[in-house]
């Protein structure tokens, strides 16, 4: 009905600003151990994000909220209540997930445990690195992501710690991730309105 609004000129102010606002998508990094390299691979992601001017990116990082562990506290911390807000006022997500035991960090299973609606009907990409490119623990984050009712889109970047990374510490991504990263964003900001209509 909004399409064939605006071809007639018929368009109303509420269906102008639903087209023409940008998505807002977090990218959220998955670690809080010291020396670790997500800051890193986000701030990449961001820039290439960035120049498409598609959406508002923002890096969303899980350290700065301070959560305790689920169920070891009467759950009034400040920082639990700061986490689902920002996590409502997203639309979409980009995990930045590094792989630990064949599986994600425990802070970021912690961070996903910490929020319920706020994550229901909103679309996410994945970034994962490791000695096979993190595939495993994105793996298990897309079961996860299933029952939180995130839809997570199909392509997936993976970067290898052997690859794309000096010593384990500097990333230096090759080239042909680009593409890769692009293809992906553009699925997320394709579902994450689509989905927007949902909530």
């Amino acid at each position: 009905m909004g399409l064939l609004n605006k071809i007639f000129g018929n368009s109303t102010k509420e269906e102008e600003i639903m087209t023409t606002e940008k998505l807002n998508i977090g990218i959220i990094l998955g670690s809080t151990r010291q020396g670790r390299v997500s800051p890193q691979v986000g701030e990449w992601i961001k820039g290439i994000a960035d120049k498409r001017g598609d959406a508002n990116y923002e890096i969303v990082d899980i350290a700065d909220f301070s959560l305790p562990f689920l169920g070891t506290t009467d759950g009034t911390e400040p920082g639990i209540a700061a986490w689902n807000e920002k996590l409502a006022n997203l639309d979409g997500f980009v995990f930045i997930v590094q792989e630990y035991n064949h599986s994600i960090t425990g802070a970021l299973k912690n961070a996903l445990d910490f929020a319920r609606e706020a994550w229901n009907n909103k679309a996410a990409g994945i970034v994962s690195y490791g000695s096979t490119g993190g595939a495993r623990a994105a793996e298990h984050l897309r079961g996860i992501m299933g029952e939180l009712m995130i839809a997570d889109v199909r392509v997936h970047p993976t970067l290898s710690l052997f690859t794309d990374f000096e010593n384990g510490t500097e990333f230096k991504p090759a080239e042909l991730h680009l593409n890769n990263v692009n293809a992906m964003l553009d699925q997320v900001i394709a579902w994450s309105g689509a989905l927007k209509t949902l909530r």
